[in-house]
């Protein structure tokens, strides 16, 4: 059973809600008032005051407007293209939470300063207020059309509390627009926000950004500059708005057999298996201190004999690869596939300039027996973590770049529940974004994470909004191995009985 509800509706210009909707001006407006008009959105983004509660849960989200915001100044009317690693993400809408605690102010997280300074946040950012579309070649590019991004007012007498550890469940994913993709990519916004007000005075800010236009570290820079518009500040660092940078070779001359493009390991399976198993998916969300990342380091240092030494981020990563394969009782001869997300901005030479708006994640992808992974100690997971990492340079980028200009069909190397699934995970670090500078004026969010996490073994590390140097790391597994996972997650050096795996089809 899904989660939403989609419907149509026919409005006319006397409506209450068109008139509401038009006093906010052109900037604002999401409808236009001629004659009658077919709206088609998800239930819970389109109908004012309309209440939507879920099967999964006790929430109730109760929507209170819903605008376009549209550029505050005339914008480049143009196609953008995109780049081979633009085309490469799933075709969705990336979804992240910011959580704020109420201040007393009176004008706590106004709606109108939010959409005044989004509004000027999208004249330098205006790809973010078009369409996608495709060119007569069927490539997916963005139509700088500035029709606006979806801004919706909702509140809910649930307290933030009611979210306990933020874990990226249904729930947290009620939190933001739901998008209709029926109508074709042309026909839905780029960027949907929703800020939803607490019982609490607490407030949350949902962000879905189609993935096709910004990654991480763009996606943060663009929703930063609204923030720090909405605080009376200057633009920073204006975006750079030409992917041109990022094309092949002439000729395309890859250099590697990019096994990060190539289909991922599949579990074994008995002669005696004739069908999948069906199976759950739990989503959780685990701390991981500063002391306990300290331990693991410090153990890998004197089983390597003080020769090598690895940043937590190659410990954890690798100490999580470990814990899942153990989980997951793989047997020993077992490949198993780790994806780590990997910034190529920096890694490119020379390196891309400051504020390139767009996707520029490559991927790592190491590969190991399981049986290694748990038998030998964890400072070889965190150096088969580093191994591929170093790997990632200016060479193997560009190379990436022409070996995916060669595929006759990008679209099937887009990864899915089919890459991450056991025996094989996904890990992405936003352990370097500035996930919690997205102060509008009112204070830095409490918390700021994924809004949801799509396929089983897939997982993200986050930092801590306080700054203490703990890491948390958000995962989706069978429901079956995550308190396994749980439990050997925080047991570094411990041996527990395992389970396997099940099949999907």
């Amino acid at each position: 059973m899904r989660n939403h509800l989609s419907l149509s509706l026919s409005l006319s210009p006397s409506s209450s809600w068109v008139s509401s909707a038009l006093r906010h001006g052109h900037r604002f407006a999401s409808i236009e008032a001629r004659g009658w008009f077919l709206f088609r959105f998800n239930a819970h983004i389109s109908i004012r005051g309309a209440q939507i509660k879920s099967a999964f849960s006790r929430m109730i989200i109760s929507i209170k407007e819903s605008t376009m915001v549209c550029p505050a100044e005339d914008t480049p009317r143009r196609a953008l293209w995109n780049a081979n690693v633009d085309l490469v993400v799933p075709s969705m809408h990336t979804p992240s939470v910011y959580f704020y605690r109420p201040t007393g102010s009176a004008d706590f997280f106004d709606a109108g300063v939010l959409k005044e300074a989004l509004s000027r946040a999208l004249v330098p950012f205006y790809p973010m207020a078009g369409r996608l579309k495709r060119d007569e070649d069927g490539r997916i590019e963005i139509d700088c059309n500035a029709k606006g991004v979806l801004f919706v007012e909702a509140e809910t007498s649930s307290l933030v509390d009611d979210f306990g550890n933020f874990a990226p469940t249904l729930e947290l994913r009620k939190l933001i627009p739901a998008v209709d993709y029926s109508g074709g990519i042309s026909s839905y916004p780029i960027l949907v926000l929703q800020v939803t007000y607490f019982k609490c005075g607490g407030v949350s800010l949902g962000v879905g950004m189609q993935h096709h236009v910004a990654d991480g570290l763009s996606g943060l820079h663009f929703v930063n500059t609204w923030s720090d518009l909405a605080r009376g500040l200057d633009i920073k660092l204006p975006p750079i708005i030409d992917r041109t940078v990022l094309r092949a070779r002439s000729p395309p001359r890859p250099q590697f057999p990019h096994t990060e493009y190539q289909s991922p390991p599949a579990l074994q399976v008995s002669p005696e298996t004739t069908h999948s198993a069906p199976y759950s998916t739990t989503v959780s969300i685990f701390k991981v201190t500063r002391e306990q990342l300290d331990t693991l380091k410090t153990q890998a240092e004197l089983e390597n004999g003080n020769t090598a030494s690895y940043s937590s981020y190659e410990m954890l990563a690798g100490h999580v690869w470990r814990c899942v394969c153990r989980a997951r009782g793989l047997a020993d001869d077992q490949d198993s596939k780790l994806y780590i997300a990997t910034d190529g901005r920096m890694r490119l030479s020379p390196p891309l300039p400051q504020g390139y708006f767009g996707n520029v994640i490559f991927t790592a992808t190491p590969i190991a027996v399981a049986g290694d992974l748990q038998s030998k100690p964890v400072s070889y997971a965190a150096w088969k973590v580093r191994e591929s990492l170093v790997r990632m340079d200016d060479d193997y980028l560009r190379s990436a770049l022409d070996y995916l200009e060669l595929q006759p069909d990008l679209s099937a190397l887009v990864r899915g529940a089919h890459t991450f699934r056991c025996p094989n995970l996904g890990i992405t670090s936003w352990v370097r974004l500035p996930i919690h500078d997205a102060d509008f004026g009112w204070g830095r969010p409490i918390f700021m994470g994924p809004g949801g996490i799509a396929y089983e073994g897939l997982s993200f590390i986050l930092p801590s909004p306080t700054s203490d140097g703990s890491f948390s790391v958000a995962i989706s597994l069978q429901t079956e191995h995550m308190k396994q996972f749980e439990k050997f997650l925080h047991d570094f050096p411990g041996e527990l009985p395992r389970k396997r795996c099940k099949l999907d089809d």
